[in-house]
């Protein structure tokens, strides 16, 4: 299909069908909070401070959307436009040098490729052209990805972190099931039908509750990997709201460590809390994107300014950022969170090589 124009009003009708399938960003309707019935009635999951039974939500409090409020969005604000296309040369991951033991390459959004000493993680991959229920309309990327599918080394754990379009692509993930076959898929509660109906079986699906480890013994060594918290929600155009579990990851390789913190509003208790149970990371993978406009975004996505918070917070040795510059979700424009970024390390005086945006395909190494 050839490329859709790029309009203001074109991006507008985009997103607008897409929301109307049930893509990433827009809640359509309010999910209630805990109530005793709701947790009496045939719980599916642990009731906790995150889930009544059958229902997740945010601790402390939980917002969801109004079709109200997402009309008003669309009617009020005005996108800043993104490039029609972005030039990348994809591209072929090196294994670990000598000495190496950590190294993480940017594919798009929130793909990365994190390759440790005990094995190779692949988090949220999409490689299709679109975030969307349906190949003919939604945000279209405007790069390629940094590494070309082919060239992914032989891949242990495929991490997923929620449901939503633009990290849980089935294309992608069936691509994953036959060209990677020992790979395990490691994901939050009631996210393994996603896994199963893009073909994988059940004994290569772990699913995890916030704060639950799981380790995986891989031919080179032993990945742990813990589910943590994030300040989120899901949805997709089958299921109900907020049926599955979001969150972040954990992952202990060898001696070193990597927090995938994954789709989320900033938290004051949250990012703190996960630094006292896990300890501080060598690297964090950090989202600065899609945060305009603040009153509609900011109960689900951080700006870059909060990411840096985040970043200080969690006190990891070095953060990476993602979700962002690979498909056009909300209204600031493509190359804006990376300028914020740079303007929020400078304000809260955190040193420049500590918190990275790399572009498509580059390699980081720590």
């Amino acid at each position: 299909m050839p490329p859709l124009p790029r309009s203001s009003s074109r991006r507008r009708f985009l997103r607008s069908a897409a929301l109307g399938a049930g893509t990433a960003l827009l809640p359509a309707c309010a999910t209630p909070m805990p109530s005793a019935d709701a947790a009496r009635a045939r719980p599916r999951f642990p009731v906790s401070d995150h889930c009544d039974g059958r229902t997740f939500f945010n601790p402390r409090r939980h917002l969801d959307r109004s079709w109200f409020e997402v009309m008003k969005w669309k009617l009020t604000t005005r996108a800043t436009p993104w490039p029609e296309s972005v030039a990348v040369t994809p591209t072929v991951p090196a294994p670990l040098a000598p000495g190496e033991t950590l190294a993480a390459t940017w594919i798009g959004h929130a793909t990365y490729l994190v390759q440790t000493a005990a094995g190779t993680v692949l988090t949220d991959p999409v490689f299709s052209d679109r975030a969307s229920p349906v190949s003919f309309a939604g945000p279209r990327r405007v790069h390629a990805p940094g590494v070309a599918f082919a060239d992914l080394p032989p891949v242990d754990v495929v991490l997923l972190t929620h449901d939503h379009y633009d990290h849980c692509d089935l294309d992608t993930l069936r691509r994953l099931a036959t060209a990677h076959p020992k790979a395990v898929a490691v994901t939050l509660l009631n996210n393994a039908e996603l896994f199963r109906d893009a073909g994988w079986t059940a004994t290569r699906i772990v699913e995890l509750d916030w704060w639950e480890r799981h380790a995986l013994d891989r031919p080179a060594g032993r990945l742990d990997i813990t589910a943590t918290p994030a300040r989120h929600w899901s949805n997709r155009a089958t299921g109900p709201r907020n049926g599955r579990l979001w969150g972040g990851f954990f992952v202990r390789a060898a001696g070193r460590t990597v927090h995938v913190v994954g789709d989320t509003a900033y938290d004051d208790t949250m990012f703190r809390d996960i630094r006292t149970r896990c300890g501080a990371p060598d690297l964090a993978l950090v989202p600065i994107g899609a945060y305009e406009p603040r009153w509609f975004m900011a109960e689900q996505h951080c700006n870059p300014a909060e990411a840096v918070q985040i970043h200080r917070d969690l006190g990891a040795r070095l953060s990476l950022a993602q979700h962002w510059g690979t498909f056009p979700l909300t209204d600031e424009g493509r190359d804006e969170p990376p300028r914020a970024l740079a303007a929020a390390r400078t304000a809260a005086g955190v040193p420049d090589a500590t918190f990275r945006a790399p572009a498509p395909g580059e390699r980081c190494a720590t």
